[in-house]
């Protein structure tokens, strides 16, 4: 990936991966599950970037296996909620 936009994506992650997150478990807590989990959804995309670079940078594969089960967690409860 072109270094400039590595560096892009890395500002932007620091922003939407807290903002979904939130986002998300608040909606989840106003009784909004639905929304709630296509907003953690979103947040997975910077989670599994962010668990990725901790994982290569610096060994951390524990948290790119957990972020990889909740994600499969969350697209199996947005499949539950929209689609079944």
């Amino acid at each position: 990936m072109n270094k400039k936009i590595t560096t892009h994506f890395d500002r932007a992650t620091q922003f939407f991966l807290p903002f979904f997150t939130i986002l998300g478990f608040l909606l989840t807590s106003l009784k909004r599950p639905e929304f709630g989990l296509i907003f953690n959804l979103l947040a997975q995309i910077f989670w599994l970037y962010s668990a990725w670079q901790a994982w290569k940078k610096a060994d951390q594969i524990g948290i790119f296996l957990t972020t990889l089960a909740i994600c499969a967690i969350t697209l199996y409860g947005v499949i539950n909620y929209w689609l079944l």
